[in-house]
């Protein structure tokens, strides 16, 4: 599914060449439960934006599902982004001026699927969540671990084979963690490709397969 080959990521900072990751190999299969886990700075994030495709590498090859994705147009991964691949942040990213239910069906309005089957993927989504019942509530009006919830169901709302997850538990109390990561780990159990970057070694540890990354390598 995700075949990574001699990944590379430089970054210039002023007259400085960053070099964020450094010739990283990497496969991860079908229904796999991935951590990444390494010091602050250590490549994580750029790891995971690239495998999201919010970022290209400087060299080497990605191939999604067998398609060398490293050479497309904008355009073209964005639609491949849409289709394959859902993401949920530390930061939770919702649009404030949208109710819950707004929030996850906007990916829907952008892909063009009609009003009728928005609105009940969306009722569906928010039953999968426990929040059916939050429905027309606007970000301000939602805990941190509601937030989240939502962020969750509208990274799922397109469907996509994997979900990719920077620190989803890094704003929430231990008990709202717990309830975040046991959410994701249903979700693996369907079927659905989860990788999780985390500090948190408790967290990390529940992966059936822990990467961990130093310097821009992975050491193990």
């Amino acid at each position: 599914m995700i075949l990574l080959s001699g990944i590379h990521r430089y970054f210039q900072v002023g007259e400085q060449t960053v070099h964020a990751l450094n010739g990283i190999d990497l496969a991860i299969g079908h229904g796999e439960y991935v951590s990444v886990m390494g010091p602050s700075g250590s490549g994580k994030s750029t790891l995971l934006n690239i495998i999201a495709l919010l970022d290209q590498p400087s060299a080497g090859q990605y191939l999604l599902n067998g398609k060398d994705v490293t050479r497309q147009s904008d355009d073209e991964l964005a639609k491949i982004r849409r289709d394959n691949i859902g993401f949920v942040f530390q930061f939770f990213h919702l649009i404030p001026r949208l109710t819950a239910a707004e929030n996850i069906e906007m990916p829907m309005i952008l892909a063009g699927i009609d009003t009728k089957q928005r609105k009940q993927r969306v009722r569906q989504a928010l039953a999968s969540v426990n929040l059916l019942d939050r429905a027309e509530h606007k970000p301000n009006q939602l805990s941190g671990g509601q937030l989240q919830r939502i962020a969750i169901a509208r990274a799922m709302i397109m469907q996509p084979a994997i979900l990719l997850a920077d620190e989803p538990t890094g704003n929430l109390d231990s008990k709202s963690g717990q309830d975040i990561i046991e959410l994701l780990e249903n979700l693996n159990k369907q079927g659905v490709t989860l990788m999780i970057i985390t500090h948190d070694n408790n967290i990390g540890e529940r992966a059936k397969r822990r990467i961990r990354i130093v310097d821009g390598e992975i050491e193990k």
